[in-house]
């Protein structure tokens, strides 16, 4: 049972790079199903291998519905600009990804899918998930979000007072979603109410 307001929009590219996280990439896929085109990197192959119980890019396609694009196919679709493309979400996103789109090197689909974001004023979402950040990755950061990108750094609140492994991966997800204009309650909001 999908847990939100499904409204019809166009595909997401979604890109599963090697930083560590994999597992918030995994459950947007499975909350956005046949809504994306699922990329993967090299290292998000391993990453996720290790991460998600030796979950593969093909079995999670299977379970979601997603459409899976070849990294190394840069004339796939998310790679066009002509193509009605919506966003395009790095999730997680290491620090290598974000280099090269902060240098404005396409050179892979991940990377060329989110050039033609910036290019196309699409919606471009990067979910860095490192720590401690790096001068190098902070400078990143900022230049990047200057050009229009929004930054999700993968940094669960607690507020929500999480109970489960989960419950920290959803709230970072449903801000995701919430950047993606999808309505979603998969995780607590805040009302105010809370402390009084």
């Amino acid at each position: 049972m999908i847990p939100f307001d499904m409204r019809a929009m166009g595909e997401i590219v979604l890109v599963i790079s090697g930083a560590s996280g994999a597992i918030y990439g995994v459950r947007l896929a499975e909350i956005l199903g046949s809504d994306v085109r699922l990329v993967v990197t090299g290292s998000g192959r391993i990453t996720m291998a290790h991460e998600c119980d030796g979950l593969t890019p093909e079995q999670l396609v299977e379970k979601t519905g997603a459409i899976l694009e070849s990294n190394h196919d840069i004339a796939a679709k998310s790679a066009s600009g002509s193509a009605p493309i919506d966003a395009v979400v790095i999730c997680p996103c290491s620090g290598t990804t974000l280099g090269k789109l902060a240098a404005g090197i396409g050179d892979n689909l991940a990377t060329r899918s989110a050039i033609v974001a910036m290019k196309e004023r699409r919606n471009l979402i990067l979910v860095p998930r490192e720590a401690p950040y790096a001068t190098v990755h902070l400078e990143n950061m900022a230049k990047l979000s200057g050009w229009g990108a929004t930054i999700i750094p993968a940094s669960p609140g607690f507020y929500t007072l999480p109970k489960t492994m989960e419950d920290l991966i959803d709230f970072v997800v449903s801000r995701i979603l919430d950047h993606l204009g999808r309505d979603n309650d998969i995780s607590q909001r805040w009302t105010g109410e809370e402390i009084k």
